[in-house]
């Protein structure tokens, strides 16, 4: 099955029953055992799955801890993912681009959060049954929508990528990196439906802060500490843009880096 980046909750709810799809929430424990979650859901929490220890860039947990955790929850390399939360999709976002990161092929976030997705279907107390499975990754994908300092660096200097600050007004004016355009990801989010605005509100919004909505821009993302440009990256790919990176490192990495410190304020 191919699936695209985002997907609705009527999509999702007509799946239920589809073993090929694994349900992934992502909130804390407590939340997924006292206030429900949707069917046959596993819980993988949001901190199992970044590591700032790695050897991997930025907070990703590195490849084989990755898979050993999916493995764990009966997740293997075939099976499409879908993951949410109730924050909006920001934290579910980031699993998403963690499973792409790593090569696996069929993840989407979930259209919305689960508090979208119980004001019309159903939800559950129990936890499914699940059988451990093999998954080995050895790495990042040679295809991982990660750059590094040296790519910034470039879109800085005057290349062909636009780099795009994810984080609030207030963060971006306290500093930035040269260049960069402010978009803040809560601003493509529909306060109605929780959910991912619409293209037509999302391309608007683009042209107004000088992004090309051409879908072949190249894209980098930034914000703090790679959790917040997980959303964006996603909306934007769910927009067809094909050029989309982000910077894992982001604004942690860069500004602990004394040599290579150049921020607007």
């Amino acid at each position: 099955m191919t699936i695209q980046p985002l997907v609705s909750a009527s999509w999702l709810a007509d799946r239920l029953d589809d073993d090929s799809i694994r349900f992934v929430d992502v909130r804390e424990p407590w939340e997924y055992d006292t206030i429900g979650h949707l069917p046959g859901a596993v819980n993988i929490p949001f901190d199992s799955y970044r590591d700032s220890d790695s050897d991997d860039p930025g907070t990703l947990p590195g490849g084989k801890a990755f898979g050993r955790l999916l493995g764990e929850a009966g997740i293997g390399p075939d099976d499409t993912i879908v993951a949410y939360d109730d924050t909006h999709g920001v934290f579910a976002a980031r699993f998403v681009l963690t499973a792409l990161a790593y090569g696996h092929e069929n993840a989407a976030l979930l259209d919305g959060d689960f508090s979208s997705w119980r004001r019309e279907y159903e939800t559950s107390d129990e936890g499914p049954d699940t059988e451990p499975v093999s998954y080995e990754i050895e790495g990042l994908a040679a295809d991982a929508p990660i750059v590094g300092r040296e790519a910034v660096e470039a879109a800085i200097e005057g290349g062909e990528s636009t780099l795009i600050d994810t984080r609030d007004q207030e963060e971006y004016d306290e500093y930035h990196l040269p260049g960069a355009i402010r978009l803040d990801w809560m601003e493509l989010v529909d306060e109605k439906t929780r959910g991912v605005k619409d293209a037509d509100a999302i391309e608007a919004l683009l042209a107004e802060r000088g992004v090309s909505t051409d879908r072949e821009t190249p894209i980098i993302l930034y914000c703090n500490t790679s959790r917040r440009l997980s959303h964006t990256f996603v909306a934007l790919r769910s927009l067809g843009f094909t050029d989309v990176a982000v910077y894992e490192g982001s604004m942690a990495d860069w500004l602990a880096d004394d040599d290579t410190i150049d921020i607007d304020c």
